[in-house]
Formats: structure tokens, C-alpha cells, sequence
């Protein structure tokens, strides 16, 4: 292949070995894309103790059972393990060291419910096992992919401290920012026994913001090039403090080299007519499975079945930025308007007993599962009339696009990659694929489903509305393209 591209994909999590959100998926799938299209790319990631090294026939590499590993003074003996991305040829090295990643989560101590204090450690060494790993390999890539802040520092580390190491001389880096929420920003504590620099917490360094370590901070400003996973989120973050999260004025200055490109959906994996997670399978040309899947969670879910009865489904990290503070609100309006509501997902304590509580008050009309389950997730999809995303900042958004495809109706707020992917219903031109509301408030909201609760009584416009939805393409090829051409970018400026 011509221009055949080496490329090296880093990421905190990869699915299905570790995830706990979109950046799984795409870490997947975009390698995935790449590969088919020709590119030599392999992926990186945490061995962490909850990865099967059985199920996923982890292997030992020999040049790679000793990666020696210095940092703050220390020398810490890391190795590697090597697997494939299921049903691909993706090879994904797993960075193994026990005292670091053998844990039961992957950010967050779920005894706490609180970031695990040596997060800043943990990542950095990560970061630095990198770059030990590849030299080992003797492969030496012409791009590294770096994702969200726990592989930030790479083109920190790149820029300060191996600027003469002739390995990487011909290496660029591109970071994608999947949500400017999640900083990696830690105290003087953390990081002070890390060997980075002593003057790190000074005001205008790289590293530094509102007085503490900012790895995300250090990504922006030292990465060849910056990507979001939507193009109006590119723009959010550097307008809206809210979207930017205190480091807005820092993305103004990156403003030519930040790109929006819009993930894509894994169609071997989101897709009715081949989904081996539900009992019924459809697709656009015949979608009576699809009442079929919505018998099954309807039981699942303790609901009398109704066919005029729409059953709104809801699959998320129960966090605040998806505006979950409106949806309990909410309830017990939209219940009395004649709707299921099905909810799955973990996060903060609040809404779990928020949730929890109204589900005991309407268990007829609302049913809460706290936990993470790719099954029922996939049944929710195939099965639910209608899907709800109110969030208060969006980056991407996947579960929308795998909803058009499902023939679920996103009822979505204008933000992000919500909106660059849902276009509002009109019912005099019948154009749309969605409803979208702008105000994040009960009566806005309500409206909303008013208007979809209209056109769900009409089964001929509700019909051509999901088809429509189930018609579209969000295929990962075309966002490979994309990533593809700034790869060769960032080739033609070294």
C-alpha cells in the first residue's frame, strides 16, 4: 500500500477488554477502520486486573517480559502482554505492572467511590512503558494517537525530555479529547516524588493550571495536533467556559490545529439485522422483530405490554453532565403522559437513590438497573420506542447514532455531537430523525415528548420516522478517512 502510515493508538481503555464509555468503543473501532484500510497500526493500553487474560488469549512477548522503567528516581520493572481486538487483526500490547493496574477498577476505587490517589503515578509510568515498549519492538511509529488526558503527557514527554533521542525523531503525535470534563489535574502531593520538573507548578508552565498538574493542560499545548469527537464541540470548548472547563483560553491558542471529526458506530456490533445480543433480529426493509424485543423488555422490565405505550430508554453514566438532575425531575411527569421508562447505568450516588426511590413510587411505569450490562444495553436499543439524552455538554454521543440505527428515536438536547447528528422532526415536511429541545427545564422537555407522544400516535409517520433513522451511515470509514488525511498532514511537517 502506498503511503502506508505506522501508526501507534494509546488509550486508557479499549474495548471490549476495559470500558467505561465511549472512548472503549472507539478505541476499537477506529483501529479497526485503519487496519482495513491498509495502515500498520497497533494499540497500547493498561494490563488491569480486571482484564481475562484466558478469555482474550493474552500472550507473553519475550523481548518484552522486562521493561525497565525509571521514574522519580526509581526503576520500576514492567512487561507486556499481546493480544488481538476480537474478530480483527488489531494487535494490542497490554502494559503490565501489578502494583499499578492490578486493581478492581480502572480509574476509581470502588471501595471509595473515589479516584484512586496515585492516578498521576499510575499514568505517567504508563506513558513512560510506552515509549520503553516500542524501542524494544524496534518499531518506530510515524504517528502516535494519544486519547483524553491519561496519555497526555506522551507529547510532553516527547517534546521535553527525548527531543534528542533519535528513536522518535520522525514521530508526531495528534490527541483526541473525548471530554474536556476529565483533566487529570492533580496537587503538589501526587506528583511531587514523579521526577517531573521542579518548577511544574509556576504559573505559564505547560503542566500548570489554577495551581495544580494538569496532564490534559500539557497534552493541548505540546500535541502536533488536536482533534474532538465532534465538530460542534471543537467549538464549544473554546467558547464556552463551561464546555472548556477553565481551559478554554489554552485551546484559542491551539485554534488552528484543533480539528472536529464525528466518531463513528461499529456496525459488525450496533446493528439489529446482525446483533447477536438480541433474540430478534430486523432490519429496515422488515422491522417487526423490533415489537418482538420490545415484548422481551418490557418483561425484563416488569411492564404490562402496550403497544401504545412508548417505552423511553435511557443508557448512561448517571452523572451530572448527562442531565440527570432534569430527568428526576422529570419522571414523574413524563410517567403521567403515558410512558416506560427504562434506565441503566452506575455513577453518582445521588441519582442511584434518586432513581431508586421513584421506581419504588412507579414500578409499573419505571425500571432502574445500577450496573453496567452489554446485553440488556443492546436490548434497551432493539427494544425501546423512544431514547433520552438531555445532557448539559455532550462531546460525542454514541447512543444516539446506535439508536437511529435501531429504529429508537433520539429525543436529544442541541449540544455537541447531539446536534451534529439529530436533526429536529418537522411535522409539516416530515423531515427530521429526531426531536431536539435547547432549554435544559422540565417544561421544555416535556414539550418535546409532547410532540414525539403526537407522532408516535400516528404509526405511518412514526414508521417513516425510524426507517429514515435506521437509513443513515455513521460508519466508521469515513471518520478513519478523516483521521487518515491529518496523519499525512503532520507527515509533510516533519
Amino acid at each position: 500500500m502506498k503511503n502506508r502510515l505506522r501508526i501507534l493508538f494509546l488509550s486508557s481503555e479499549v474495548a471490549p477488554f476495559a470500558k467505561t464509555g465511549g472512548l472503549g468503543d472507539v478505541s476499537s473501532a477506529l483501529p479497526k477502520a485503519l487496519y482495513e484500510m491498509g495502515h500498520d497500526i497497533r494499540v497500547m493500553m493498561p494490563k488491569y486486573g480486571t482484564i481475562s487474560e484466558r478469555k482474550y488469549v493474552l500472550r507473553e512477548v519475550i523481548r518484552l517480559k522486562k521493561i525497565p522503567v525509571k521514574m522519580g528516581g526509581a526503576e520500576h520493572a514492567t512487561c507486556a502482554k499481546s493480544a488481538f481486538i476480537p474478530d480483527s487483526k488489531v494487535q494490542v500490547y497490554f502494559l503490565d505492572y501489578k502494583p499499578f493496574f492490578e486493581r478492581p477498577g480502572l480509574y476509581i476505587d470502588p471501595k471509595t467511590g473515589q479516584d484512586f490517589p496515585d492516578n498521576a503515578e499510575r499514568f505517567l509510568l504508563f506513558c513512560r512503558a510506552v515509549f520503553e515498549t516500542v524501542r524494544l519492538l524496534h518499531w518506530e511509529p510515524q504517528v502516535i494517537h494519544c486519547n483524553d488526558w491519561q496519555t497526555a503527557l506522551i507529547p510532553w514527554l516527547l517534546k521535553y525530555e527525548l527531543k534528542t533521542d533519535g528513536f522518535f525523531q520522525k514521530t508526531t503525535t495528534l490527541l483526541s479529547i473525548h471530554n474536556m470534563a476529565y483533566q487529570g489535574a492533580f496537587e503538589q502531593a501526587s506528583v511531587s516524588n514523579l521526577g517531573l520538573p521542579v518548577d511544574i507548578f509556576n504559573k505559564n508552565n505547560d503542566m500548570e493550571a489554577y495551581g495544580k498538574t494538569n496532564f490534559l493542560k500539557a497534552g493541548i499545548l505540546n500535541a502536533d495536533m488536536l482533534t474532538t469527537v465532534s465538530p460542534r464541540y471543537a467549538q464549544e470548548i473554546q467558547n464556552d467556559p463551561k464546555m472548556g472547563a477553565g481551559l478554554e483560553n489554552v485551546l484559542k491558542k491551539r485554534s488552528k490545529d484543533l480539528y472536529g471529526i464525528l466518531n463513528g458506530v461499529d456496525y459488525s456490533i450496533w446493528d439489529p439485522g446482525v446483533d447477536d445480543l438480541i433474540e430478534n433480529k430486523y432490519d429496515v426493509s422488515d422491522v417487526t422483530g423490533k415489537k418482538e424485543n420490545k415484548k422481551t423488555l418490557s418483561e425484563k422490565c416488569g411492564f404490562t405490554f402496550d403497544e401504545s405505550i412508548p417505552i423511553v430508554g435511557i443508557v448512561s453514566r448517571l452523572v451530572e453532565q448527562k442531565g440527570f438532575d432534569l430527568v428526576i425531575s422529570a419522571l414523574p411527569q413524563m410517567i403521567s403522559m403515558g410512558m416506560q421508562i427504562v434506565i441503566l447505568g452506575m455513577g453518582d450516588e445521588k441519582y442511584h437513590e434518586g432513581f431508586t426511590k421513584l421506581a419504588k413510587k412507579y414500578p409499573k411505569n419505571l425500571a432502574v438497573f445500577l450496573k453496567f450490562d452489554e446485553t440488556l444495553a443492546h436490548l434497551i436499543e432493539a427494544g425501546s420506542d423512544m431514547f433520552l439524552m438531555p445532557s448539559l455538554f455532550e462531546p460525542c454521543g454514541l447512543n444516539q447514532m446506535y439508536s437511529l440505527r435501531y429504529g429508537t428515536v433520539p429525543i436529544v438536547r442541541n449540544v455537541g455531537g447531539l446536534a451534529d447528528t439529530i436533526i429536529d422532526y418537522d411535522t409539516d415536511t416530515g423531515k427530521g430523525n429526531g426531536f431536539v429541545f435547547t432549554d435544559s427545564d422540565d417544561r421544555t422537555l416535556l414539550e418535546t415528548f409532547k410532540r414525539a407522544m403526537e407522532v408516535y400516535r400516528d404509526q405511518g409517520s412514526w414508521l417513516k420516522l425510524l426507517k429514515r433513522g435506521m437509513k443513515a451511515d455513521f460508519s466508521w470509514k469515513s471518520t478513519a478517512e478523516k483521521f487518515v488525511k491529518l496523519y499525512s498532514k503532520l507527515e509533510k511537517k516533519k
